[in-house]
């Protein structure tokens, strides 16, 4: 009798290829990342393209093609295509980061995500690819290890410096939000993985929630492009407006930047407005934003507990749902991000979160540009603008506008 070869599902692939980055990174293995800023050809001849910005270049490269292709080979899947792909994913996605980091860019506070998401898109849409450059799955791939790192950034003891008002502002909104987007969503008969995809990215956190709310959900991967096209799209108007709305309104600095950071949709933009009004609404905005970025984890969590016992597989079709079926449905990428969360919040010291804090949040954010590069790659733009989108467009709008509303309620309320 030949042995039987032991197999492990891809959440526990992503698991493993994550806590070994964290764990690498905790031993001494930190990958000083690249820098992309620059404003002139100057700076692009002697800062980025100098040789030790070249040379962090390629070793961030390696370290993460080494990661990509250590889990195509536990997987079983073939090694040749990803070995061809990443590369070409990775240049990509350096070019739109330079693109995103032009000083006449970055006052626009848009997320690199956004330039990895057109760029991909224009490339896969003008051009017919390989097949093996649109392998399928390989976004989602890059998206958990990038998830399974972020509960580094999570820590409990943080959650405590937000303050209690910006906790409880936070949680109303999160909840009261998510729901009515979620209702919203009901209505207009959006369906149900764009429902909860769309409701995590207007009431938590935008981009994080999207992706995070994706992964627990095996959500597609067009639908994830168009509602992170959709919150950063709108982070733009509302960064601008709002804080000229707040002061026609008579708004005090703590009111307006409690607004601030419990309706805009991502960090930059928030620091962006909050910036505009002064040194009060800035503290207070990045707060209020930072109390909803902590309720990520919580948030995914629920979700992927919702989605496994309310969901029937083909597998499990004919079961019961109960604890074995919820175990079996179980997104287990979640556990790895919830165990990074309690593993940096109790048990390592604050100096060594301190020093490896950065370093970890900066390859997160590598696979996050690197999975977006991969879904413009994969998804046909017709797809975005296509007829059947106008439903979650509307939905998207409306609950953000319900936002902007019940937001500014309750930060009457709390910070008047």
């Amino acid at each position: 009798m030949g042995l039987k070869r032991i197999t492990i599902g891809e959440d526990w692939v992503v698991v493993l290829l994550g806590f070994f980055i964290i764990g690498s990174t905790l031993c001494g293995l930190v990958i000083t990342p690249p820098t992309y800023s620059w404003n002139n050809w100057s700076s692009l001849s002697t800062e980025i393209f100098g040789f030790q910005n070249l040379k962090n270049i390629l070793f961030q490269f390696v370290y993460v093609y080494f990661v990509a292709l250590m889990g195509a080979v536990i997987l079983g899947k073939p090694v040749g295509k990803m070995a061809k792909a990443f590369p070409i994913i990775y240049l990509l996605t350096m070019i739109a980061s330079l693109v995103g980091d032009h000083q006449g860019v970055k006052v626009l506070n848009m997320e690199t995500v956004i330039f990895c998401l057109a760029l991909g898109l224009m490339i896969g849409n003008v051009f017919k690819l390989p097949t093996w450059l649109k392998e399928p799955g390989a976004s989602e791939f890059f998206v958990k290890i990038g998830l399974v790192i972020l509960g580094t950034n999570v820590i409990f003891s943080d959650i405590l410096k937000a303050g209690s008002l910006g906790l409880i502002q936070a949680l109303a909104v999160v909840l009261a939000v998510w729901y009515f987007a979620y209702w919203l969503c009901k209505k207009l008969k959006v369906d149900e993985e764009m429902s909860l995809m769309l409701s995590s990215a207007v009431s938590i956190c935008g981009v994080s929630a999207a992706i995070a709310t994706s992964g627990a959900i095996k959500g597609d991967s067009k639908k994830l492009s168009l509602i992170v096209s959709l919150v950063l799209i709108t982070a733009v108007p509302m960064m601008i407006a709002m804080p000229y709305l707040a002061r026609a309104m008579g708004l005090t600095e703590e009111v307006t930047g409690a607004w601030l950071g419990g309706t805009i949709d991502t960090t930059g933009a928030v620091v962006a407005s909050g910036t505009l009004v002064g040194e009060t609404a800035l503290k207070v905005s990045t707060i209020v934003k930072f109390s909803q970025n902590v309720l990520l984890g919580v948030a995914a969590f629920a979700i992927s507990v919702y989605w496994s016992y309310s969901k029937k597989s083909k597998d499990v079709a004919f079961e019961k749902p109960g604890l074995k079926v919820i175990w079996n449905r179980f997104p287990k990428f979640v556990i790895g991000f919830i165990l990074a969360s309690l593993i940096f919040s109790f048990l390592l010291s604050a100096d060594t979160v301190a020093a490896v804090k950065a370093p970890l949040k900066n390859i997160q954010l590598l696979w996050f540009a690197l999975a977006f590069t991969t879904i413009g790659l994969e998804t046909n733009f017709r797809d975005l603008i296509g007829v059947e989108n106008r439903k979650p467009v509307v939905a998207f709008l409306v609950a953000q506008f319900f936002n902007i509303l019940f937001t500014l309620l309750i930060a009457s309320l709390l910070f008047r």
